[in-house]
């Protein structure tokens, strides 16, 4: 089991998220008010604190958000789920869809601005399938 570290919203895409205290995520959606929030496969960005430790440890200033992640989690080998795990966030219910993301040819703005981005290895994605809110400190459960 793992649990929520911080969960992190932006206004734009492209942009290192900021950290609130909780969120509503809402089906065929994500997070409401992000900028990354539609009805498409990609609807949430998880992160764990210890992927983000390997990017610290060269030495680079990073902090919750920075990999534009939605949820900074703790406790949990993230990339290792297979695609259709289906996970107990919060109140929500969430689908995990993608492993990892193809980064852009030339890098991706956070990869520019922080010098490395560790989203598109360790990184996943999930779709809202049961809507709720979520907050810093809950659970995240395998169902």
């Amino acid at each position: 089991m793992g649990k929520i570290i911080s969960i992190n919203v932006s206004k734009k895409t492209g942009t290192i998220k900021r950290p609130i205290e909780e969120a509503n995520f809402l089906v065929d959606h994500g997070i409401e008010g992000d900028a990354h929030a539609k009805n498409w496969h990609r609807q949430i960005s998880l992160l764990d604190v210890e992927s983000i430790a390997k990017v610290k440890n060269k030495g680079l200033k990073v902090y919750d958000g920075s990999f534009a992640e939605n949820l900074t989690t703790e406790g949990m080998n993230l990339y290792s789920l297979p695609v259709g795990t289906k996970l107990k966030i919060g109140e929500t219910i969430q689908e995990v869809t993608q492993i990892g993301k193809e980064c852009h040819n030339d890098g991706c703005a956070v990869k520019k601005i922080v010098g490395d981005c560790v989203m598109p290895r360790e990184g996943i994605f999930t779709k809202v399938i049961k809507s709720g809110k979520v907050k810093i400190g809950d659970s995240i459960e395998i169902i």
